[in-house]
């Protein structure tokens, strides 16, 4: 009776450990599984993104991803660079970070800290 019950024991231990082992393997192997997904003209399924963002042009969405920025300041951008283009027509109203920190809310910290993510065309 307790061969019997170590051996259940052992068994459950062993499902457990082949499963944990599984998990780990699809963890690690999930990005190198995307190569294999490759259309007959060579080019893959990966989706490119730009690096940096103009503030000029982003979304408000894209904005609110910037570390330190947030969905208010990202309004408040979006906001300031409408009213910008309202009175001055098509010229950016962005040209280098700190014409971000006439924005309340936007000080240097965080406008050195989102600088690297930021392009201004």
């Amino acid at each position: 009776m307790a061969k019997i019950k170590q051996d259940k024991i052992q068994l459950f231990a062993f499902v457990i450990a082949v499963l944990i082992s599984v998990c780990l393997s699809v963890c690690f192997a999930g990005p190198k599984l995307s190569q294999l997904f490759i259309a007959a003209d060579g080019s893959g399924c990966e989706i490119k993104l730009d690096d940096k963002l103009n503030p000029n042009y982003a979304t408000v969405e894209s904005l609110a991803r910037l570390p330190g920025v947030g969905l208010a300041r990202a309004e408040a951008i979006v906001a300031y660079r409408e009213n910008f283009n309202g009175k001055n027509g098509d010229s950016p109203v962005f040209q280098s970070c700190y014409d971000l920190q006439k924005i309340d809310g936007l000080g240097p910290k965080i406008t050195k800290n989102i600088n690297r993510w930021l392009k201004f065309e």
